[in-house]
Formats: C-alpha cells, structure tokens, sequence
C-alpha cells in the first residue's frame, strides 16, 4: 500500500514553505496530531493516555464527526487539547472543486465554533489526505487558517504494517519540533494502541514535552 512518506522529505518542505511541517529544532517539543476524531470508539482512550503524561496535542477533527459526538469533542476541548479543522466530509482536495472545498471546511468551523466548547486554536487546518490545490490553501489562508502538514507519519491507518513497524516509523523519524501524525479513528485504532503509549512513555524518558499547536 505504501504511496507514502514517513518522514517528510526537505525538498518537499521547502517547496510548500508557506505550508507548516515542523517547528523549532532547538527545543525539546513534540506536536502529537490526531486526524479523524471525535468519535466514542478512540478519543477517549487518547485522552486518557496524553493525560497519564500530563501532554497536550492537536485534534484535527472532521464536522460531522463533531456533530455526531458533541460529548466526545467537549471533553477534548475542555482537556485543553487544540483543536484543527479537518473539513465536514473528510474531502480530498484534488478532486474537488476550490468552492466547494473552502464550503465544507467553513461548514466544519460551524461544527468546531460552539456555545458549550471554546476551542484553543480553531484557525489550524490539516488537509485530509495530505492533498489540497494552492488555490484552496491560498483562500484559507486568506480566511486566517495556518495550514498543518507533518514531519513523521505513524501510518497507523496502513493495514499492510505491523503495530512494530507503526512503532518504529514514529521513533526512528521524530526530531525536537516535529509535528507526528496519528489518526482516532477505527481503522487506526489496532495500532494506536499499541504505539501511542510507549510513544508518550520513549519521549518522556528522553526528556520531551508534548505540547499542542497554538
């Protein structure tokens, strides 16, 4: 399956620069992601994880998913986790049109933007898929969304992997300041599991800070 990269090449880095792929090299920060949330079956178990470790990290949530678990997302935000903008549909950019793109993410905003919750950072937008056309990045971006790539991915949602190699994808490629993927969704959660806590347990020892994107 792999169509891929764990870890992020500089070249491609440096030719999407207005695209955010990593942060500092001179700390000892890590920017845990969570793409595809909330939903009842994962999230909370991450929850109780990143708490066990005092971390904080970033949910790139999808609308509908909001919309159909409005208990699961309150308790991310009041845990104080960030929360970014995934698109209401989950969408892949490349095969959508720029209108109908930029529509489905500010329908997600609808979803992320309530009453009950107050999100850290709700202007942080994560492209499903990786994939988003420089129109759709340049209007959110004009919109004051900072668009989130990655560095390291865990490739938890590869079924063609074992939780082993899951596992060494994240540690082998993770540097002070990346920025790793991982997804709270069903098809990830078999890997997830097995990688996320000892991710939170390698790093700490080593003397890492697990922060949220703001």
């Amino acid at each position: 399956m792999k169509l891929y990269f764990t870890k992020t090449p500089k070249i491609l880095q440096y030719i999407y620069k207005k695209y955010t792929w990593r942060f500092s090299i001179h700390r000892k920060v890590i920017y845990l992601t969570f793409d595809d949330g909330p939903i009842p079956e994962i999230t909370p178990w991450v929850l109780q994880q990143l708490k066990k470790h005092e971390a904080k990290a970033t949910f790139f949530c999808i609308g509908k998913n909001i919309v159909n678990h409005p208990e699961v997302y309150d308790q991310v935000v009041k845990d104080n986790h960030a929360i970014g903008n995934h698109t209401h549909n989950h969408v892949n950019g490349f095969k959508t049109s720029a209108k109908h793109y930029i529509e489905n993410a500010l329908l997600a905003e609808k979803a992320i933007v309530h009453p009950i919750a107050n999100p850290k950072n709700s202007k942080l937008f994560r492209p499903p898929y990786g994939k988003i056309k420089r129109s759709q990045a340049n209007k959110l971006q004009s919109l004051g969304y900072q668009i989130i790539m990655w560095d390291v991915l865990s490739a938890d949602f590869d079924t063609s992997i074992s939780k082993e190699q899951c596992l060494q994808n994240v540690v082998k490629h993770t540097q002070n300041g990346s920025i790793i993927v991982f997804h709270d969704s069903i098809k990830a959660s078999e890997k997830l599991t097995y990688v996320l806590p000892k991710v939170l347990e390698h790093f700490t020892k080593k003397g890492y800070e697990f922060k949220a994107i703001c």
